[in-house]
């Protein structure tokens, strides 16, 4: 799995982070960081709840082949 942001879509509002804290940070400059891109299989489905909740669908997922 490999987590993908499209930061100019990125609203910055935190609810990704809010439900995978592991995988998502909104610092305190405002932007959104991916801690980690390719989250292990324990984190997989926090990361597709984060995707799935995100306000402007910024986040995508790309599955491992």
């Amino acid at each position: 799995m490999k987590v993908v942001v499209d930061f100019d879509e990125c609203a910055s509002n935190a609810v990704c982070m809010s439900i995978a804290p592991e995988v998502f940070e909104v610092r305190d400059d405002g932007f959104l960081y991916v801690l980690d891109e390719h989250p292990g299989p324990e984190l997989a489905e926090k990361v597709r709840q984060a995707a799935n909740g995100c306000p402007t669908g910024a986040i995508s997922i790309v599955e491992d082949e």
